[in-house]
């Protein structure tokens, strides 16, 4: 029927019942007439077994080795896997990022992928094989085993998918991409059609289904992408059809959504933190003197909102991620004199909501809804970004969920 990349998280190989059940959902596909190769991730908290290793074997480590220990993982289970799909008489045979080769920069522990020439790959499938690609890892043009960061198997299998002309299956422990995290909303539902935009806005804003990475290879690409879950029943016919009908949710172009919502989906993070720099001259070049050193730091900076007085001094706020707070505020005390403030006040006690819509792009009053329901709550706003497809607010994390609940009603995102 065509070409099929399935990928398999950590949950979903965490032991060997659970790698069998995946041999399952493989085999299933193979008899359907695909050809398939399968990316895997390293057994449920394996990769941090292996990072707490090298962390405890010397605080300063080399990144090279670094990846030669945490990519291990990988291997295990793409071995693993390719011996039980072998017992159950489907030919199988398991490859390492170096073996296929997935080509990589030579950035360790964060190396970005740049080449999969695919001729090892189609020729196992001439044969008769299924692929069993161990995902997280490439090599360097050194000739040095990589690793691209968390989260990088789901991106090893979009580029797999690209280079061989793919539709991409990601199975995991959910079964699709829903409106928003039902263990907070229980009437969330789940999403049949979504945009790759609107994806990557989900994942980049807090949604952990998909790693962002992988969304943005895939809508570069056309790679139809798919997540579905690893835990339905493997001989239960949700196939997906010729025309993208079937389980989970399909990721796609925009023009292939079909019921357009005008909010698609409600985003939120707990990982934020807020500083406000107090009393800093209103002047060119003040912005970046405090973000300028923050940037060389390696420190993300998200939210930005600037207060001006009328005495010419300016207040500026903005956030970090919640575990750099305290080397934020080292960098900017070291560089207190030249930026000139007079005080610096932390909050790590705030949290971020998002609500992302391709249909924000033709609807107006989105944002005011937003705002007017927040309000009725008692939800104080404390800082506001926008995009085309989405508006996100700071607020103080005690009020959170009902924030997320609210705003799910009010934008006709409760399931029926």
């Amino acid at each position: 029927m065509g070409r099929l990349v399935m990928k398999f998280g950590g949950t979903s190989v965490a032991d060997l019942d659970r790698i069998r059940n995946v041999a399952r959902h493989v085999k299933r596909e193979v008899e359907a007439g695909h050809q398939v190769a399968v990316v895997v991730s390293a057994m449920a908290g394996k990769t941090d077994e292996l990072v707490g290793y090298v962390e405890d074997a010397s605080p300063d480590y080399d990144r090279a080795e670094y990846d030669m220990v945490v990519s291990s993982g990988e291997q295990v289970t793409s071995g693993l896997l390719a011996i039980v799909l072998q017992e159950m008489g489907v030919p199988a045979r398991s490859w390492c990022g170096w073996q296929v080769p997935i080509r990589t920069t030579g950035m360790h522990a964060a190396a970005r992928i740049s080449a999969i020439p695919p001729e090892n790959l189609l020729k196992s499938w001439d044969e008769g094989r299924v692929n069993v690609i161990a995902g997280f890892q490439g090599i360097s043009p050194e000739g040095r085993i990589t690793t691209l960061g968390r989260g990088g198997s789901d991106t090893s299998a979009v580029a797999v998918a690209a280079a061989l002309n793919a539709r991409c299956d990601i199975y995991t422990d959910v079964d699709g991409v829903y409106t928003t995290d039902p263990r907070i909303v229980s009437k969330a539902r789940r999403i049949e059609r979504i945009s790759y935009e609107e994806m990557l806005e989900l994942a980049s804003l807090g949604a952990k289904v998909l790693q962002t990475r992988s969304v943005e290879l895939a809508m570069v690409h056309k790679v139809p992408l798919r997540v579905r879950s690893s835990f339905d029943a493997p001989d239960s016919p949700l196939q997906v059809m010729e025309d993208g009908r079937g389980p989970g949710t399909l990721v796609c172009d925009e023009d292939e959504v079909m019921e357009e919502q005008v909010v698609t989906g409600i985003a939120y993070s707990r990982d934020e933190a807020q500083v406000a720099v107090r009393r800093v001259k209103d002047k060119p070049g003040i912005a970046a003197s405090i973000f300028g050193p923050l940037a060389e730091a390696g420190i993300s900076v998200d939210m930005i909102v600037q207060n001006v007085s009328t005495d010419g001094f300016a207040n500026i706020t903005f956030t970090v991620p919640r575990k750099e707070l305290r080397r934020a505020v080292e960098v900017l005390e070291r560089e207190k004199i030249n930026i000139g403030f007079e005080g610096l006040d932390t909050a790590d006690n705030v949290a971020k909501v998002s609500i992302v819509g391709i249909g924000m792009r033709s609807h107006a009053g989105v944002a005011a809804k937003m705002f007017r329901t927040l309000s009725e709550k008692g939800v104080n706003i404390e800082a506001i970004t926008t995009s085309e497809i989405k508006v996100s607010v700071l607020i103080d994390e005690a009020w959170l969920e009902l924030a997320i609940r609210a705003l799910h009603s009010a934008y006709g995102l409760d399931a029926a």
